[in-house]
């Protein structure tokens, strides 16, 4: 294997101090991306995430967690109790040597264990500290604890906007560290920035991304429509036909049950060669799809047309024969289909790391940033505090110190 060569925070030391999924995220880019993510982990417990090997009727191999391997890959793990006076000061020995501390510990937690912005900055004040939350740092709920389905679906009008109004009641969120993963690469992104920053000022900022204000900016564009309308839209039921202006915008089902989508936003230019493509070159020639203005008008017959061209037909045939379609569609794919996509593999979507157990390499999803067209290469997560040893000695720590320690329990 040959060692990706554009690492753009190769030299950068990050100390990540957070647990689940939303802010160590943010350690795997910067891992991804070349930096050295140091992972403090409780000596016993570990990341909480570590116990969740049943999600959704899933049962996983803690030998092969997926779910601590997607926002973990790359790290290295060091066993030290926060709660402890002698932990602490090991952690700030860390931070001392850090570019950036990296959370998601709530501010009660924070304090008394003395990991607060105060103490990390009194030992290192050009380190950059970013703070992931639920519900951000300010406000009656800044001591509030929050997950993606609470914070990022729930709260934040996206489980309502998805909702058709014709369902009993909202649509629960289906996908795991859905807002996590998302917000993750916004806190990358932050540290990116304030690094900038440094680089220029000398300045280590302090900076905050939350769940919350993930999915609002996520829902930016529609927030703003309703604010300057008053209208919230909602999804609606699943049907096979064109939206109702444009009959070249909808979902369409095949005769196996599958479904296509066609995602024709102006089909100026497009009209002939897609019903060409659907096999019903006639109605190219019918006046009433003549032009776009004409095609509005008539959008419910044209709408019908496709309906029927589409359910002649199973989906692998469509797969196929709309790759030379002039206008925008897609497959709808579940999500291994994804991961076997030509596309998605054409671009290295799909990375793989060794597993624990030695069994298969685990495939996860590289971050979505890709330097110079270079895949990702990067390591599997590490097992609870795996380089305790490697990295204290690395930073300075004495062995006799280190066997110390583990005796009273402060480190593992």
């Amino acid at each position: 294997m040959t060692n990706m060569a554009t690492k753009v925070m190769q030299g950068v030391k990050v100390l990540e101090v957070a647990q689940f999924t939303f802010t160590p995220a943010a350690g795997a880019i910067l891992a991804d991306w070349g930096a050295d993510v140091i992972k403090i982990e409780h000596p016993v417990r570990g990341d909480t995430q570590r116990g969740f090997l049943n999600m959704g009727g899933v049962k996983l191999d803690p030998l092969r967690h997926t779910l601590i391997e997607h926002p973990n890959r790359g790290k290295r793990s060091v066993g030290i109790d926060l709660a402890t006076a002698e932990g602490q000061e090991l952690l700030y020995e860390l931070a001392k040597q850090c570019d950036v501390f990296l959370t998601n510990f709530l501010p009660q937690v924070r304090q008394k264990n003395k990991f607060d912005v105060e103490h990390i900055k009194a030992v290192n004040p050009s380190i950059i500290y970013a703070r992931g939350s639920a519900w951000g740092d300010k406000g009656p709920e800044r001591e509030k604890g929050g997950f993606d389905g609470t914070a990022f679906w729930s709260r934040s009008g996206i489980a309502d906007c998805m909702t058709p109004p014709e369902l009993p009641g909202p649509l629960s969120q289906g996908m795991p560290a859905f807002g996590d993963s998302i917000g993750g690469m916004f806190i990358a992104g932050g540290i990116s920035a304030a690094l900038f920053h440094r680089e220029k000022t000398g300045e280590g900022a302090v900076l905050d991304v939350s769940l919350m204000s993930t999915a609002a900016w996520a829902s930016g564009a529609n927030i703003a429509q309703a604010l300057e309308t008053g209208i919230v839209t909602r999804n609606s039921m699943p049907t096979s036909g064109g939206a109702g202006t444009n009959p070249f915008m909808g979902n369409f089902w095949t005769s196996d049950g599958r479904t296509i989508n066609l995602c024709m936003v102006s089909p100026t230019g497009l009209i002939e060669d897609t019903f060409i493509h659907i096999g019903r070159p006639e109605a190219a020639k019918d006046p009433r799809f003549a032009d776009v203005l004409s095609l509005m008008k008539h959008a419910k017959e044209a709408s019908e047309i496709l309906v029927e061209a589409f359910a002649e037909k199973p989906f692998a045939y469509w797969r196929e024969h709309l790759k030379t379609l002039k206008g925008q569609w897609a497959p709808i794919l579940n999500l291994i289909e994804l991961a076997n996509d030509e596309q998605a593999i054409a671009n290295d979507t799909i990375i793989e790391v060794e597993a624990s157990d030695g069994g298969a390499p685990i495939k996860l999803v590289r971050n979505p940033v890709q330097w110079n067209g270079e895949p990702v290469e990067t390591t599997r997560a590490p097992q609870a505090s795996e380089h305790t040893e490697i990295v204290l000695m690395e930073m300075g720590v004495e062995w006799d110190k280190i066997e110390e320690l583990k005796a009273k329990g402060a480190i593992a």
